[in-house]
């Protein structure tokens, strides 16, 4: 089934999961570039339930990598990193509330200082995958 996503107003007939799931990664991609100054060299994005998952590949410094090979190291850039994505939440959600039509609840971060790695999970106000089966 195609739906069509209209900010604020839900689900109606034209875009598909996978058409949503590909308009957030652009969207975070591009937001990571122009409000972090630098973007992860892969994202994909699942829609589960009321979650948006999105996985971010590649997005530490060669220089954050090395500070990262001792515990204080590894502390200080998973903090800094994590504020500065916290820092942009609200533009964030609205990133969200636009592509998919549904408030985030809630917001969930964390990065891997091993894989360079980055986990989102947008917590939604309802279950967007039963609406776009």
């Amino acid at each position: 089934m195609n739906v069509t996503l209209i900010k604020g107003k839900g689900i109606g007939m034209e875009k598909t999961k996978g058409t949503i799931e590909a308009e957030i990664s652009k969207a975070l991609t591009h937001w990571e570039k122009s409000y972090l100054g630098r973007g992860s060299v892969s994202v994909k994005s699942d829609i589960l339930r009321d979650m948006v998952i999105v996985v971010l590949r590649g997005i530490l410094t060669a220089a954050e990598y090395t500070v990262c090979q001792d515990k204080e190291g590894l502390l200080s850039v998973k903090v800094h990193r994590n504020s500065l994505v916290e820092s942009g939440l609200d533009e964030l959600k609205e990133i969200i509330l636009t592509i998919t039509g549904e408030e985030v609840v809630s917001f969930y971060t964390d990065i891997s200082t091993q894989t360079g790695e980055r986990v989102m999970v947008f917590k939604l106000s309802s279950d967007l995958q039963s609406k776009l089966c």
